[in-house]
């Protein structure tokens, strides 16, 4: 692995830690004892070619059924989440929001985040979430389904946080959205960083990701290459150009 801070990725005191984890598809080995921390209020970007590990990295720390985790340990703020359910592991702070999105169908954006939203709200509620997405307090009486891809990607962010969420797992976000919908979606990233929320962001735009992030971890064949400072990978050409084909 080449990295500046590898051999303390299993001990070094983090919010969010995994350990060893090893997970398949079947009979396809894809995450293959990988070890990294995510800090307190920080943006980490999972980055890696096609097939890496990336999208099954972010599913196991979510504790879905898909992939099959095999071995490891997953802690967020001294919990362990490596034996608990999906639901439970939403239930203590963590929250994902995959690639398809996942907006639910006949219900009105309002309808969306009150079904996420726990009861009480505690940090997030509906008006707040609100003030951070004004376009989605204009739509709340429409129909989630039928907004952009965009507006929808927005919803899903906003249902996330509803929950009262302590870290934010984001599955390709930018995927077909234009480039002044990503720069939107960014500055509200930046602005649930200054909230404290943790965030894992897990982009294909690695570029953009890496601008966005704080430090990257980049996989390759199921196992972790670098993990370092997302700086260092910007001005790394030869990295780039080799694991990121950039």
């Amino acid at each position: 692995m080449t990295t500046s801070n590898a051999n303390q990725a299993a001990s070094a005191p983090a919010f969010l830690s995994i350990w060893d984890l090893h997970a398949y598809y079947g009979e396809s080995y894809i995450v293959q004892g990988i070890s990294f921390n995510v800090h307190e209020g920080e943006i980490l970007a999972l980055l890696g070619r096609n097939g890496a590990g990336k999208t099954s990295t972010l599913r196991a720390i979510a504790r879905l059924d898909d992939p099959q985790v095999n071995r490891g340990e997953i802690w967020l703020d001294h919990q362990p989440l490596h034996n608990m359910s999906s639901y439970e592991a939403s239930q203590v702070g963590l929250g994902l929001v995959p690639e398809d999105r996942r907006i639910i169908a006949g219900l009105t954006v309002e309808e969306n985040l009150k079904l996420a939203q726990i009861a009480p709200p505690i940090g997030w509620s509906i008006e707040r979430v609100y003030e951070l997405f004004p376009r989605l307090k204009e739509r709340r009486n429409q129909e989630g389904v039928t907004l952009s891809g965009g507006e929808q990607q927005m919803l899903a962010i906003a249902r996330a946080l509803c929950r009262d969420i302590k870290v934010l797992l984001l599955d390709e976000p930018y995927e077909g959205l234009a480039p002044v919908i990503v720069d939107e979606i960014e500055k509200t990233l930046r602005i649930i960083k200054d909230q404290g929320i943790t965030t894992v962001i897990v982009e294909q735009n690695a570029v953009r990701a890496l601008k966005l992030a704080d430090r990257a971890v980049i996989l390759d064949t199921g196992g972790i290459v670098f993990d370092g400072t997302a700086a260092e990978v910007l001005d790394n050409k030869e990295l780039r150009e080799e694991y990121l084909a950039i």
